[in-house]
């Protein structure tokens, strides 16, 4: 069985963690995976959203506790291990096109640090969230912690990040570490991918870019978010969204 794959569902690509015997626990295979599995999605004209979701009733646990004892032996091997989870997750947080994590069950630790890289996080009623280095005793990276801090503030990330406490899936709706609540999480992703697969391509991607500047330090329009703004108009999705709002109908961008 191999612990992470990829599903095509017409434009719709899912990332899917599948350890269900082990709640979705991320190894270290897993993580050096994830750009290898995202580029060809990248490349994929076809594919117009991606979720990420884990096999089964869980998302992920967290990572995979019995690797510790191997991985994490000494400084070198341990940093080499965070250097592949920071590669994978800047891969997803990176990827061109929308995402969305389809969130059941627990969502812990490197669970959580991975819905946090998806664009829209939807989440069932039994969902359950933490992030748990003050468990361990375990520092917490710069990129996971700013992707946290934007999501609920700094003061709630610090709350997380001190106590390593469980959040129930209404707390999280609350501070904004979901962005969806409904009983079911495929139902309500699947809504949204209907959604998201009708938007312009272009639009979703130029999102992407401007958002990954802001990431950047940019306070202003660059060169290159003033260049996505005027090639707009002479892009196929511009026409296509031009033309059926003349005729006051739904667009059907290429």
């Amino acid at each position: 069985m191999t612990d992470i794959r990829v599903d095509i569902l017409g434009a719709r690509a899912d990332l899917v963690l599948n350890r269900p015997h082990k709640k979705n626990a991320l190894n270290l295979a897993m993580w050096a995976a994830i750009p290898g599995l995202l580029a060809p999605l990248a490349a994929d004209a076809a594919v117009r959203v991606l979720v990420v979701r884990g096999e089964g009733a869980a998302f992920a646990a967290g990572a995979d506790i019995a690797e510790f004892a191997t991985a994490y032996a000494t400084p070198a091997a341990a940093r080499a291990n965070q250097d592949t989870m920071i590669a994978a997750m800047a891969a997803l947080e990176s990827f061109p096109k929308p995402t969305v994590a389809q969130i059941s069950g627990p969502c812990v630790g490197g669970g959580c640090a991975l819905a946090l890289c998806c664009d829209i996080r939807v989440a069932a009623s039994d969902a359950r969230f933490g992030i748990t280095p003050a468990k361990l005793g375990l520092a917490y990276g710069i990129a996971d912690t700013r992707r946290l801090i934007a999501a609920v503030g700094a003061s709630r990330a610090k709350d997380i990040l001190f106590t390593g406490r469980l959040l129930d899936a209404a707390e999280a709706l609350r501070i904004g570490l979901i962005d969806r609540l409904a009983a079911d999480a495929v139902t309500e992703t699947a809504a949204l991918v209907a959604d998201l697969v009708c938007g312009s391509g272009y639009t979703a991607r130029a999102v992407k870019a401007v958002c990954a500047m802001l990431r950047s330090g940019a306070v202003a329009d660059t060169d290159e978010s003033a260049t996505l703004f005027a090639e707009a108009f002479e892009g196929a999705d511009f026409r296509e969204g031009y033309e059926a709002f003349m005729a006051k109908r739904a667009p059907v961008f290429p």
